[in-house]
C-alpha cells in the first residue's frame, strides 16, 4: 500500500481540489453541486452563482427559480436549490452565517454528508480528512487496500476508518485527490488504462 501510493505521489505531485472555491463557503456550495455530476461542470457554473450569492444570507434569502436557473446544467437542480437555500438559512440561523469547522457540525446542514464534510474540513480549514467518493471506492478496492475489497456495495465510512488506520492524518485529505486523480486519469469505472498504469506491477486488478 504504501509503496503504491509512494509512486502515486511521484506520478501526482500537485494534490489539489479540483472544485474552484475562495472561500469554505463557496466550497461546501460547490462540493454539495457536485453530487452525481463532474467537478469540471459544476466549476461551469459557480463563476455566476458566487457572484450572485457571495453570503450565507444571501441564498437564505435567495429565490428558488433564480438558483435553478444557474445551476440547471448541472441536473438534480430542484433539490440541490432547496439544499443551498436551506444550507443558507441553517448557517444564518445556527452560526452566524459561518461554514463551521467540525465534522458534527457540518453534517447537520441540508444537503451536507460525511464525503462533503470531509472535503470541507481539509480543503477549507486544513483539518485531516478523507472524503471517500467513487473514485475512491474503486481504486482501493482493485488495489485491495481495504479488507472489503470484493464487497458489491461497501460502506464509505468504514473504507474511510479502515483507510485513514494506515496513514498519518496530515496526509489524508492528499491521499484522497491522489487517489480521486487516478481514478479519473487512469484507473476508470469501465475500462481501466491498465497497459499506462504506474501501479500495474503490484496491482491485484491488473488484466483481470
Amino acid at each position: 500500500m504504501h509503496s503504491e501510493y509512494r509512486i502515486l505521489c511521484d506520478e501526482i505531485p500537485e494534490a489539489v481540489c479540483a472544485l474552484h472555491f475562495s472561500n469554505p463557503l463557496e466550497l461546501i456550495v460547490a462540493t454539495v453541486l457536485s453530487a452525481q455530476t463532474t467537478d469540471k461542470r459544476v466549476n461551469s457554473v459557480t463563476g455566476e452563482l458566487f457572484a450572485a450569492y457571495p453570503d450565507a444570507e444571501d441564498y437564505a434569502n435567495a429565490n428558488i427559480e433564480d438558483i435553478e436557473r444557474i445551476i440547471r446544467p448541472l441536473g438534480f437542480y430542484h433539490s440541490k436549490a432547496k439544499h443551498l437555500i436551506g444550507l443558507g438559512q441553517a448557517l444564518a440561523e445556527r452560526f452566524n452565517s459561518e461554514v463551521p469547522h467540525t465534522m458534527e457540525e457540518l453534517v447537520t446542514l441540508p444537503g451536507v454528508g460525511r464525503k462533503t464534510a470531509n472535503v470541507v474540513l481539509g480543503n477549507a480549514f486544513g483539518i485531516p480528512g478523507f472524503p471517500v467518493d467513487t473514485h475512491v471506492t474503486r481504486v482501493t478496492g482493485r488495489l485491495r487496500w481495504r479488507t472489503d475489497w470484493n464487497t458489491k456495495h461497501p460502506d464509505p465510512v468504514k473504507i474511510e476508518k479502515e483507510i485513514c488506520a494506515c496513514f498519518p492524518p496530515e496526509e489524508w485529505t492528499n491521499l484522497s485527490h491522489r487517489l480521486i486523480l487516478f481514478g479519473r486519469a487512469t484507473c476508470h469505472a469501465r475500462k481501466p488504462d491498465c497497459g499506462n498504469c504506474p501501479l500495474a506491477d503490484t496491482c491485484p486488478s491488473f488484466a483481470v
